[in-house]
């Protein structure tokens, strides 16, 4: 296979390092050739608080999955999330000398007018990915380099965050000697393979709930219109659990998976769950209103803060979305969805990775969703694109290395 039709996904959770290898088809799909995984140690909320414990974790989950592959792996597409990325939407105008044909340097243009905003001075422009072109007030061009026209202007959504954060995570995979072809916002990643375009087009809100964080963002005619990052995932389900019932973190953790139900307690069948004695844990009785009680109280708190957050960006948004579409691990949690319905007040699906092939019991699990997104982004992205030296790109400065995608 030549070396141009593999591409690998990384994603550093804060539960789990996930490295995803798959083929590029004549198709454009993707097909899966294998995951190599490890616990991740060091991630807090996200973000890589132990750089060195990181960076083992990383080379481990890179080793496992040229293992499980027989593929070497030189370079990566890196998924970035946590709570320091921020968004807005921007429109950028470039008025051109007399009425002329529209060239390419004027889309890079009107590009770096929406860019010139004030962002906060530890920040780094991390996407910058396109909404829609108008040409002398005629909206939605889809092809202005065949326009003439005397002024130019486009909407972009703009993604940004900490730098040292971000350069974080670069410096974690340089020191593996591991080439970074792009670093991809999660939501945009996992978009790619949970979304089909007729959602996209028609209003959809994606949530991808992890460990630590939760990412979502909303697609409105086609493009992104809002994205967003908590601080919350299943693992604060998880300390809730172990807080409020007295158990362990990995007892907790168990109970969740076996016996938790996010949906609404006051319909709970009640009753005792029985949690056996092992060497590490004295047994014990838990009452099974008080799981779902605590579960619930969670979940919901979730929903209502991405709910919050969308309709404080304007624009009557919420309105215009017509499905919500939850994947990553803990959507696997019972109950999440009928939450959903009850917080958004629309229809709601359970989703994973699709039209992908290969390793079935990968793209099955929702929790790869991320992963599998990068490589399908990198093929989008990559097909007409020349791939650029990470060499050259790093010289020039962490802010040039973030390029506008568009997928």
């Amino acid at each position: 296979m030549a070396n141009e039709q593999i591409f690998v996904g990384l994603e550093i959770g804060t539960t789990k390092i996930s490295v995803i290898v798959a083929e590029a088809r004549a198709d454009d799909q993707i097909s899966i050739l294998g995951v190599g995984e490890t616990p991740s140690r060091g991630v807090r909320k996200g973000e890589i608080v132990d750089m060195e414990t990181v960076t083992e974790c990383v080379r481990e989950a890179i080793l496992d999955a040229e293992d499980k592959t027989n593929v070497e792996i030189g370079n990566v597409w890196v998924a970035i999330t946590g709570s320091h990325l921020a968004s807005f939407n921007n429109r950028g105008s470039l008025a051109l000398p007399g009425e002329r044909q529209i060239e390419p340097e004027d889309l890079e243009a009107v590009e770096v007018n929406a860019k010139e905003v004030a962002i906060p001075t530890p920040n780094t422009f991390l996407h910058t990915i396109l909404q829609a072109y108008h040409v002398d007030g005629n909206q939605n061009v889809i092809d202005p380099l065949k326009s003439e026209g005397a002024l130019l202007e486009a909407d972009f959504h703009i993604v940004h965050g900490i730098k040292t954060r971000i350069h974080n995570t670069l410096r974690c995979i340089e020191s593996l000697k591991i080439g970074i072809e792009d670093v991809v916002l999660s939501s945009l990643a996992s978009a790619q393979v949970v979304l089909s375009q007729d959602q996209k087009n028609y209003g959809a809100l994606m949530i991808d709930i992890g460990g630590g964080t939760t990412d979502y963002l909303v697609y409105i005619d086609g493009a992104i219109r809002h994205s967003g990052v908590l601080a919350l995932g299943g693992d604060h389900i998880t300390n809730d659990i172990s807080v409020g019932l007295r158990l362990p973190i990995a007892r907790a953790e168990l109970l969740k998976i076996e016996e938790g139900s996010a949906a609404d307690a006051a319909g709970s069948q009640g009753g005792i769950i029985s949690l056996k004695n092992d060497p590490r844990f004295l047994g014990c009785d838990v009452d099974r209103t008080s799981l779902e009680t605590i579960i619930h109280l969670r979940v919901k708190e979730i929903f209502e803060l991405i709910r919050r957050d969308i309709e404080s960006s304007g624009e009557g948004m919420l309105d215009l979305i017509r499905g919500v579409m939850i994947t990553g691990g803990c959507s696997k949690l019972k109950g999440i969805a009928q939450v959903a319905e009850e917080i958004f007040d629309i229809p709601v699906e359970l989703t994973r990775a699709r039209n992908v092939s290969g390793a079935t019991q990968i793209f099955e699990d929702p929790q790869y969703s991320t992963a599998i997104g990068l490589t399908k982004y990198a093929r989008l992205v990559t097909k007409n694109i020349a791939p650029e030296s990470m060499i050259d790109r790093l010289t020039q400065g962490l802010g040039n290395l973030f390029k506008k995608r568009s997928p």
